[in-house]
């Protein structure tokens, strides 16, 4: 059977590693609702492809990988050499009468997303932007710098079309900070469809760049000297009519009464909220002042060091459906169902509770004095990933929302992690989780 008539059953785990098994396509497309076995053990392994001990899966159950249909990607093969086609589809984990299971991301987030239907009749319109190096022998072009696209030879232009090819609706390319770094900004989408998008666009990068014989990574950090990469996650809120829920033009940044509630929910459970969207052991450098990542647990407009940013608005025609936030404090290290799941459960407590909205901070954190700076929260994410663990043990609103068996695989999975990184010394850390991500 040649590759080209393979396609992968795929689930992104609880580390963010897709994971998954294939059928003939002729199997595939002859199916009504194509699946294929799993096993429960399989979302004890780690990202560093050890599985977690003790995990609370052991060696017994069995479950199923159901194919989306909504959620099948194709790529066509490379114009040139070995590389067959790219052919997956994004699946619901399942116990095998077809139930959701209680591990799976997928159902992890649209639990969240109907408690936020449900309760508000709102729904969530989100984007994934992501951050990745293509690291080489080339010496590194100036940041933002037409050279450094350029330097990248066809890779910018291959990469763009095999994301349209798969659905994903690339806007842009962007040479970025640090060395061979660059980010590919899509289109938001709705519900559970936002977080496949992170998913394919992930796959399919490190597919194009695979044929260039280059390897792309999303690692959090790949050099301690240089800028990280992170994931912003843009989100906005759109009613039963679909108009805008974010937007009142009265208010201080034009986000609504709602909007701070929301960004205020987050705010509060900033730490705890890390151990899902920021977790490995990489991660933590991100998240400090003078970063340009999350330097301050705070919401400001236009502003690059806040967690919570709310991105500028072109005045004219549709102003009001461009209001959105974006939450800085993500890697690709955090598995996307999880990261968008945790963050609506967030904004949707804060909304409920009845919080006061949160202020905006219109200044660089790095200019406030003592008091004001742990007002505002500077540096008071966590600096690393046992610390993050910490606050989310702690956090018993957020430690709630995981079932006790999602919980207790993911603090296993997590713990395994960090003990693995107390074994490794800091370079081959870095390179270990550069292969994996």
């Amino acid at each position: 059977m040649s590759e080209e008539s393979l396609v992968a059953l795929v689930t992104c785990d609880l580390g963010a590693i897709v994971r998954g098994r294939s059928l003939p396509r002729e199997a595939f497309e002859a199916a009504g609702s194509p699946s294929v076995g799993w096993v429960p053990a399989n979302h004890a392994l780690t990202p560093l492809g050890t599985l977690a001990e003790p995990n609370p899966f052991g060696s017994v159950g069995d479950l199923r990988l159901l194919a989306d249909a909504g959620a099948h990607v194709r790529v066509a093969a490379a114009e040139a050499g070995e590389a067959g086609e790219l052919a997956f589809s994004i699946c619901d984990v399942v116990e095998l009468g077809g139930e959701p299971w209680e591990c799976c991301p997928r159902a992890f987030l649209r639990d969240a997303l109907a408690a936020l239907e449900s309760e508000l009749g709102l729904r969530v319109l989100a984007s994934f932007e992501h951050e990745f190096q293509l690291p080489g022998g080339r010496a590194a072009e100036l940041p933002f710098s037409l050279a450094a696209q350029r330097g990248a030879g066809a890779f910018p232009a291959r990469a763009m079309r095999a994301l349209r090819e798969a659905g994903a609706e690339p806007e842009r390319f962007m040479p970025e900070y640090a060395s061979h770094q660059f980010e590919i900004p899509v289109a938001p989408a709705e519900g559970v469809a936002a977080a496949d998008r992170a998913v394919v666009l992930r796959e399919v990068v490190r597919e194009v760049a695979r044929r260039e014989g280059a390897r792309a990574t999303f690692t959090p950090q790949l050099d301690p000297a240089e800028a990280g990469s992170g994931v912003h996650v843009h989100l906005s809120l759109l009613d039963a009519e679909r108009r805008p829920a974010l937007y009142d033009a009265t208010r201080p940044g034009s986000l609504s009464e709602l909007g701070g509630r929301f960004a205020a929910g987050i705010l509060r459970h900033a730490r705890a909220l890390c151990a899902l969207t920021a977790p490995s052991p990489v991660s933590g450098a991100r998240l400090a002042p003078h970063h340009w990542g999350a330097g301050a647990v705070c919401l400001g407009p236009q502003n690059r060091e806040a967690l919570l940013r709310i991105p500028p608005l072109v005045p004219g025609p549709g102003e009001d459906r461009q209001l959105r936030l974006e939450y800085r404090a993500a890697d690709a290290a955090a598995n996307p169902y999880l990261a968008l799941g945790a963050i609506v459960r967030a904004g949707l407590a804060g909304v409920s509770e009845q919080l006061d909205p949160a202020p905006l901070l219109e200044r660089d954190p790095a200019e406030l004095d003592g008091d004001e700076a742990g007002r505002h929260g500077v540096g008071a994410l966590p600096r690393s990933l046992e610390q993050a663990l910490e606050a989310l043990e702690g956090d018993e609103t957020v430690r709630g929302w995981m079932t006790p068996l999602m919980y207790e695989a993911y603090v296993a999975v997590k713990r395994s992690e960090v003990q693995a990184a107390a074994e490794l010394d800091p370079e081959e850390l870095r390179a270990r989780y550069a292969r994996a991500y």
